[in-house]
């Protein structure tokens, strides 16, 4: 009998989630701006976002979505080795959201930080713990992507304010010795060009009292790249792994739009029941939205142990990237 090699891999053992109580429909929508419910959900396949109450900050729901991730995993806080969170819309410029969760989970030995790609990331975190787990320099990673876009948009441009809304989600992942068609992260692969990141950005930051820190875009000029960049992503991880689309058992796409997710879908030849969709939903939780999406999976009972799920995103910057996970 062939003697099995062990591999050393982050796995995801915990999951979480966190949705704010207020829901706002497409006709909610419709009566702040000029905007209407078919317009909206023939142009995106949005349905209803939710938006943060004052007590829901960026910390506040990453925490709650930390937390329950690491319930599931059994984890106590005083284990926990890291803590990542990727999010554009941080409570503050420092401390960092990470730290201020940190405090709130109780994790005393953890260390943490923020990090900003944008609706990319989740993935960029997911990368940046796996690299940290399989050195060794800790045994378990939180990444946590929350985001409070409702609080940067602006309700003058009915055209962009209609495609986000609020959440947070979480993953645990902690260092496991498995077999090589064991569970776990096989690869991420990350991307920028920064050359187009003025087709989707904030403009403001810190510092620039004349600037209103709203979110713009150009829809048409992020479209017209996202379908492409994002299925070179797919197609990356799925050739430095020899697999092929037929192998994956459910694409997790970033939720921005329900064209691009249907492009990508159809450029990967999957059927529409092998691609998870929240969009309607959730609209855009931008960092939020892949775990947001994979925690519903995994509730639904579409994501199981033993699948093969390709997790992929774009942002501003522009940003994209792509994981490959076995469950």
């Amino acid at each position: 009998m062939a003697e099995q090699f062990l591999l050393k891999r982050a796995v995801l053992t915990g999951i979480g989630a966190y949705l704010p109580e207020q829901i706002l429909t497409n006709e909610d929508m419709a009566k702040r701006v000029d905007t209407s419910d078919d317009w909206i959900v023939e142009r995106t396949g949005i349905r209803q976002r939710h938006f943060a109450a004052p007590h829901e900050t960026a910390a506040y729901m990453g925490a709650e979505a930390g937390r329950r991730a690491m319930e599931q995993a059994g984890l106590k806080p005083e284990a926990l080795g890291a803590i990542i969170v990727a999010t554009s819309t941080p409570d503050q410029a420092f401390p960092a959201t990470a730290v201020r969760i940190q405090a709130a989970l109780g994790a005393k030995k953890a260390f943490g930080f923020d990090l900003s790609a944008a609706c990319s990331g989740f993935i960029y975190g997911l990368s940046v713990a796996d690299a940290m787990l399989r050195a060794g320099q800790v045994r378990s990673v939180l990444i946590i992507g929350s985001e409070v876009y409702s609080r940067i948009l602006n309700f003058e441009d009915r055209t962009t304010c209609v495609l986000f809304g609020d959440g947070a989600g979480a993953v645990l992942l902690e260092t496991r010795e498995v077999e090589k068609a064991g569970p776990g992260l096989l690869s991420t692969h990350l991307y920028a060009d920064g050359t187009l990141g003025d087709i989707l950005y904030v403009d403001g930051a810190t510092g620039q009292k004349d600037k209103p820190c709203h979110l713009v875009m150009h829809g048409r000029e992020v479209f017209r790249h996202a379908v492409n960049l994002l299925a070179g992503a797919v197609n990356d991880a799925l050739a430095e792994n020899s697999l092929t689309p037929a192998d994956i058992d459910l694409l997790v796409p970033h939720q921005a739009n329900r064209r691009i997710i249907d492009g990508v879908g159809k450029k990967l030849g999957l059927p529409a029941e092998r691609v998870v969709v929240t969009v309607d939903k959730h609209a855009n939780t931008s960092a939020a939205s892949v775990p947001l999406a994979l925690a519903s999976a995994v509730a639904e009972g579409r994501a199981k142990p033993g699948q093969l799920l390709l997790l992929e995103a774009l942002g501003g910057g522009l940003t994209w990237g792509s994981a490959l996970l076995r469950l």
